[in-house]
């Protein structure tokens, strides 16, 4: 049986990492675990039928062997022990005794036979993309996955790629965010799928802040994303997703450029009077050089204003406070310009500058009661 030894920090570390796609509670007790793999190196899977995420490290493997672990108590065993080398040892009736300086644990383990294979995936399409890229524009775009399970394929984010680049777009039938770079390296010509956004929230996480490549594997029915020595393994979601270039106008007659933390600063002012139990949307007046905002509900009224530079033609618009401030607070710009058109049709926030086409914000508004 699997026998081997390590350092600490990097175990723990592959436990953390591997310990994101377990599942929580499951009717088959072996989800609940990481599945140990030792060959050549150590290798440790997490699977939730859903998401599996698999990671290898550094380890002297003094005896191959397969083996499954609860997670949690493995995960806090693991974090408890002394910095030190980690002596794993598991017998032939799964019983595992782990070492470290002075302390020892002993707990039982599960046969590797009842762990579900993960998904292989083939190759069809591929794409290099730079970790910290695409860590950042998943969080600039996963606000607006939709949570209604009733239209399954919005639940995740839509990953265009061709010769222009990676574009990501999440919507959620209030708002839509859509962020565009270039691309280090694609294989096979352009292809497009939508990952589920609980996955994304994972790859986001085993992303680091650096220039090395995650390459993005799409199969049939699965995508593989693949950092260094972890890959996260998802089922692609079907559907007809949003024709969002569509979606989108872009003839709008207003054009105003916002300072976006002033902007934010007025929002959040005046939805100090706006609560989960009582409602209401921001009232914008926007006009010459400024935006007069303003909410109203059971607890008080609220008002600011707002600088900005241009003419809002005396445009009466209301939002959802929290919809236009995500939108201001994830938009990578200090400066943003915003296309109106009616007090009915949504708002849209891109680059100031002419050409730049690196984000997309839209947010549809709220109808407003004639006070």
């Amino acid at each position: 049986m699997l026998r081997f030894s390590c350092e600490k920090a990097l175990l723990q570390s592959a436990v953390n990492t591997a310990s994101r796609a377990v599942a929580t509670k499951s009717s088959i007790p072996a989800l609940e675990g990481l599945l140990l793999e030792g060959e050549d190196q150590l290798v440790l899977s997490g699977y939730n039928m859903q998401t599996g995420i698999r990671t290898s490290l550094d380890a002297q493997i003094h005896q191959a062997g397969r083996i499954v672990l609860n997670a949690r108590l493995f995960g806090d065993i693991i974090r408890r022990m002394p910095d030190d080398i980690i002596v794993f040892a598991a017998d032939e009736k799964y019983m595992v005794r782990l070492t470290c300086g002075d302390a020892s644990f002993e707990i039982l383990g599960l046969s590797a036979e009842d762990y579900p294979e993960l998904p292989e995936v083939d190759d069809e399409y591929s794409v290099s993309i730079q970790q910290k890229t695409l860590k950042t524009m998943i969080s600039q775009t996963s606000f607006a996955v939709s949570t209604n399970e009733s239209r399954p394929v919005h639940t995740g984010s839509l990953f265009e790629i061709n010769e222009k680049g990676l574009t990501m777009v999440s919507v959620d039938g209030f708002r839509l965010a859509l962020r565009c770079e270039p691309l280090e390296h694609m294989d096979g010509g352009a292809f497009r799928f939508v990952a589920p956004g609980a996955a994304l929230n994972e790859v986001e996480k085993i992303c680091e802040d650096s220039d090395d490549l995650v390459t993005i594997i799409q199969g049939k029915r699965h995508l593989l994303f693949q950092t260094g020595a972890t890959q996260l393994i998802c089922r692609r979601l079907e559907g007809e997703f949003l024709d969002y270039k569509n979606a989108i106008p872009r003839s709008n007659p207003i054009s105003i450029v916002v300072d976006t933390k002033t902007m934010m600063n007025s929002l959040d002012r005046v939805s100090v009077v706006i609560s989960e139990k009582l409602k209401s949307p921001v009232r914008c007046v926007f006009d010459q050089g400024r935006v007069l905002m303003s909410a109203k509900t059971g607890n008080g009224e609220a008002k600011d204003i707002c600088p900005i530079d241009g003419d809002g033609k005396n445009l009466e618009i209301g939002f959802n406070n929290r919809y236009l401030l995500d939108a201001l607070r994830y938009a990578p710009a200090e400066q943003v310009k915003m296309e109106l058109n009616t007090g009915i049709s949504p708002c849209i926030i891109t680059p100031v500058e002419e050409g730049d086409e690196s984000f997309l914000y839209m947010v549809l508004p709220v109808r407003l009661k004639a006070q």
